[in-house]
């Protein structure tokens, strides 16, 4: 499952896990804390956005040369763009300096962080296992040229397989990202299945936009988001030659987002 539906949200299951590991820590600190009335919630608030911060920077400076062209998306993180561990690392490392500067919130600091970098580890290691396990599903679909195709028939090279709709602006937005990679990538093919929209209506955004994407698939009744455990749009997938899947990205892709999801499908070959 790539989303957990709260209402009319769909929130990312990796964001979900993030947010509970939190508030895991919050209670241990409040917890641990509560006799001696001392309560590490906002350093544990600190650590939080230092970790986000230094795992942004740290992606960022990885992916530097896609962004010479339009710097200020450095700052858009809606891409998704992190680098885990240099973020861990710098909030343990400030964790620890701030629970030796004040010895009444060590114990408490300690152990909420230590709930807290576990939770997540193992929560993360389990939902990458559960990723590693997901196969491509055995559907099929209407190509632009109104012909069945099944998505069993690109198993045998690494396959990106892109959620999207008309209506859904991030979709949009990241659509000459992957056009871009479909032409650049010839050894990988990337599939567009558009989610819930006839062909008439695909056909003229496609013309309008002059994107010249090829492998465009119609998925009218939203099958495959409901078979992948996603409703949030747009949606990526990534498989390797075997039909595995090997990574996902919900919300919109940047280049250097792109790139680094690219990065990891061709080593996996």
């Amino acid at each position: 499952m790539l989303t957990i539906n709260i209402g009319p949200l769909a929130l990312s299951t990796a964001h979900v896990l993030l947010m509970l590991s939190l508030l895991l820590a919050i209670f241990t600190g409040w917890y641990v804390g509560r006799r001696n009335a001392v309560n590490p919630e906002k350093q544990l608030f600190r650590l939080l956005l230092v970790a986000l911060l230094v795992a942004r920077l740290a992606f960022v400076t990885v992916y530097l040369e896609h962004y010479r062209d339009q710097p200020w998306q450095a700052l858009d993180i809606r891409d998704g763009g992190f680098i885990a561990w240099p973020g861990l690392l710098a909030a343990l490392l400030l964790g620890a300096w701030q629970a030796w500067r004040t010895h009444a919130v060590r114990k408490p600091l300690a152990c909420a962080l230590a709930v807290g970098v576990l939770s997540w580890g193992l929560g993360s290691l389990t939902l990458y296992g559960l990723e590693q396990g997901t196969r491509l599903p055995p559907l099929s679909f209407r190509d632009s040229n109104g012909a069945t195709v099944a998505l069993q028939d690109y198993v045998g090279k690494p396959l990106v397989v892109n959620l999207w709709a008309t209506w859904c602006p991030p979709c949009r937005r990241e659509m000459p990202v992957l056009a871009d990679a479909q032409r650049n990538n010839p050894e990988l093919t990337i599939l567009f299945v558009n989610q819930g929209e006839g062909q008439g209506e695909v056909s003229r955004y496609l013309e309008a936009e002059a994107l010249g994407l090829d492998n465009v698939l119609l998925d009218t009744g939203g099958r495959l988001g409901q078979r992948v455990g996603s409703m949030a749009l747009p949606t990526t997938l990534f498989y390797d030659a075997e039909g595995r899947q090997v990574g996902s990205h919900l919300g919109e892709l940047s280049r250097a987002s792109l790139a680094r999801a690219l990065e990891v499908l061709k080593k996996d070959q």
